[in-house]
């Protein structure tokens, strides 16, 4: 929780456009405290001094900056950090194996972006508070 008492919630993505409509809705809908990170390295930094409800984090993040984790390596991260907290995947790749890596690997869901991954997220969000 955060020192206004809401939930936090964090977001990784490097689709700045996504990240910030993501932030938005889940900020109007759920009334969540969001931070947002544009790399995962950023996000596991914060990560050891905030301790978030949710993190929602997309799986292709070395797609804009150079050498920068992917999200299933700053998954394992954050699993050796905070078993605890609930993670959320994000990706465009609607390939089977992949999400059931990313389930493997500590994920508790794994959702395709789309039309419909903002209610996706809404619904799982509503089980996992």
């Amino acid at each position: 929780m955060s020192e206004t008492g809401k939930k936090v919630v964090f977001l990784v993505d490097d689709d700045e456009l996504y990240l910030s409509m993501l932030q938005v809705h889940i900020v109007n809908v759920h009334d969540y405290e969001v931070r947002v990170f544009s790399t995962g390295e950023d996000c596991v930094k914060e990560l050891l001094h905030t301790h978030p409800s949710i993190i929602i984090l997309d799986y292709s993040l070395n797609s804009t900056f150079k050498d920068a984790l992917n999200g299933l390596q700053i998954l394992d991260i954050i699993r050796k950090l905070d078993k605890h907290v609930h993670v959320i995947m994000l990706s465009s790749q609607e390939r089977y194996g992949i999400a059931l890596q990313t389930i493997q690997h500590g994920a508790e869901r794994y959702v395709i972006k789309g039309p419909d991954s903002f209610a996706e997220i809404d619904a799982i969000v509503e089980v996992l508070q």
